[in-house]
């Protein structure tokens, strides 16, 4: 009887240490837990940027050997760029690569990049700002007010220029008066203003019934926005491609996602972003010299100003600057720093 007593406890003491050690053992020999990262976009697959955010997510899902899994939307089909920076906020989606034209009405600093100051100007100029360390501190500020984190450089939209309907534009002197249509922003109904333009707010869906009654006789866009939207098709024929802004887009992940992230994964994402850059701001200025060649094709004619001309418009418009720094809430000593690597 004493025997059989001292089996059953021993069993059942080695039942118990089985049991406490048991947890412990099995998490050592358990695999790490699989993340989903969702990134959303609202271009098309064939789209410069859509491409390229392709390119990424298949790379870092690869390298991450099954830590991550991404699963990219591109096409609207999580959320447009206008909704896109609650749902990522709000935990809704993991990343998103949104218009920087979308950002500044949430993080007024994004519209130093649309003042005169940088108005007509070559792309290294821009990058020389955005890729140095104001645009990091533009980057931490979209972070700090927006609880996401930047993992990179930005991609690249090109230039938006201007488009007409009823009469070739040769010279700046030619847009006084002038209606054109704008998506919205301070900045660019300033810079327009100090041309003596119209600018007038149209949502794009309604763009082509206001170009029919006459409503506006010019386009703030791009050449690849043109041509993906045929506006031959709609009366446009003449272009006065005078470089009125420099356009990217901002890779933005939702900081919650981002902390609970090892510090190996987070290096990894950044690691796997810088790359596609380059390549995406190649592709994206082809893209751009593409779509000028297809509008020419279709009869368009455009006009390019030269620099003496780019550079007194610009001293033109920035008589206005003062006055859209403190309406749009951007950071004048930004605007001192800026002025001072475009002058370098």
């Amino acid at each position: 009887m004493r025997e059989t007593c001292r089996r059953r406890w021993a069993g059942g003491l080695a039942g118990l240490l089985f049991m406490l050690a048991g947890p412990g053992q099995a998490d050592e020999q358990a695999a790490p837990p699989v993340r989903v990262l969702r990134i959303s976009t609202e271009n098309t697959a064939d789209h410069v940027q859509t491409q390229a955010i392709a390119r990424f997510a298949a790379q870092l899902e690869q390298a991450s050997q099954g830590r991550l899994r991404v699963q990219f939307h591109h096409s609207a089909r999580l959320f447009r760029d206008r909704d896109v920076i609650a749902a990522l906020t709000g935990g809704k989606v993991e990343m998103a690569v949104p218009g920087m034209w979308q950002l500044d009405r949430y993080v007024p600093d994004v519209g130093l990049y649309m003042l005169p100051l940088f108005y007509g100007l070559p792309a290294v100029q821009h990058y020389r700002v955005r890729d140095g360390h104001i645009g990091r501190r533009v980057s931490a500020r979209i972070e700090r007010d927006l609880g996401v984190v930047v993992p990179g450089r930005w991609l690249d939209l090109g230039y938006a220029h201007l488009y007409f309907t009823h009469g070739r534009v040769d010279r700046h002197a030619e847009l006084a008066g002038l209606r054109i249509r704008i998506p919205g922003g301070a900045a660019n109904r300033g810079r327009l203003e100090a041309f003596e333009a119209a600018p007038v707010l149209i949502p794009w869906p309604d763009l082509p019934d206001a170009l029919a009654q006459d409503r506006v006789q010019g386009v703030l866009s791009t050449h690849e926005t043109v041509r993906s939207a045929g506006l031959w098709d709609q009366g446009v024929r003449f272009g006065f491609e005078d470089r009125e802004y420099f356009a990217q887009y901002v890779p933005m992940i939702n900081a919650r996602f981002w902390q609970s992230l090892p510090e190996d994964l987070r290096r990894l994402v950044r690691d796997s972003w810088e790359p596609v850059v380059d390549a995406q701001r190649s592709a994206a200025a082809e893209a751009q010299r593409q779509a000028r060649r297809a509008l020419q094709q279709q009869g368009i004619e455009i006009v390019s100003p030269g620099e003496a001309d780019l550079l007194r418009w610009r001293r033109m418009a920035r008589r206005q600057e003062p006055a859209l720094i403190r309406e749009m809430g951007v950071d004048p000593e930004l605007v001192r720093q800026a002025e001072r690597v475009v002058a370098d």
